[in-house]
């Protein structure tokens, strides 16, 4: 499996600490858009201190108008909110969808947790219809573990 490949890469990146945080996030969303063929647009978003809202940190895929988005609007803002994991299989279904581009057809968003408190997430976007199973899920809760370690 992809995935069980992917966990060792991820931990290498998290674990240089030559290069700074923003720069292994990115290392991380350039690593998963490169060898799942399905993520078509990989990126993080950080709550923005104490305001209830998200800012756009590092990414790979298409540029984005999206880079703060209210708690509560869109998938992110959802989870920012919900504080669990949101699987889109199909983004037309969703009534509070923020469309980034048309070419997308589903979506997963993953809370980042540090000390218990969700203080971002992972959000990757794909062009393939329901493309993301339980070991996207699962896989992508590790991703987020891990990132977590470094924002402590």
């Amino acid at each position: 499996m992809i995935f069980d490949d992917l966990k060792p890469q991820v931990e290498t990146i998290v674990l240089n600490t030559e290069k700074t945080v923003d720069e292994r996030l990115l290392n991380i969303c350039e690593l998963l858009e490169a060898h799942i063929a399905y993520y078509n647009w990989v990126g993080f978003y950080f709550r923005n201190g104490d305001k209830e809202e998200l800012h756009l940190g590092p990414y790979v895929g298409e540029p984005t108008d999206h880079t703060v988005i209210p708690f509560g609007k869109g998938i992110c803002g959802q989870v920012a909110v919900s504080n669990e994991n949101f699987v889109v299989p199909d983004v037309a279904a969703q009534d509070n969808y923020i469309a980034c581009s048309i070419t997308v057809k589903a979506e997963i968003v993953i809370p980042i947790f540090v000390n218990g408190e969700n203080i971002g997430q992972i959000d990757i976007d794909s062009n393939t219809p329901d493309p993301f199973t339980e070991a996207d899920e699962r896989f992508l809760e590790f991703v987020c573990a891990k990132v977590a370690t470094i924002l402590s």
